[in-house]
């Protein structure tokens, strides 16, 4: 099974990890702020995940890990 971890402090919420995304699963929260004051990025279907890792390797902040 797949893992994917976001550390949502480190998250600004970019969004370039939503906009690489094969399968379209992630998403910025809608009222979640992290301590930086970001809403920060989310998985909305984790069984959907194909372990790519363009999210993590996209991501500035290194705010993404995917673990197969």
């Amino acid at each position: 099974m797949n893992q994917v971890t976001i550390f949502e402090d480190r998250c600004k919420g970019c969004e370039l990890c939503i906009q690489v995304c094969p399968k379209k699963i992630l998403k910025l929260t809608d009222e979640k702020l992290n301590a930086k004051g970001y809403h920060f990025c989310e998985m909305t279907d984790e069984d959907a995940c194909i372990a790519c890792a363009m999210c993590a390797q996209m991501c500035p902040d290194v705010a993404i890990k995917v673990e197969k």
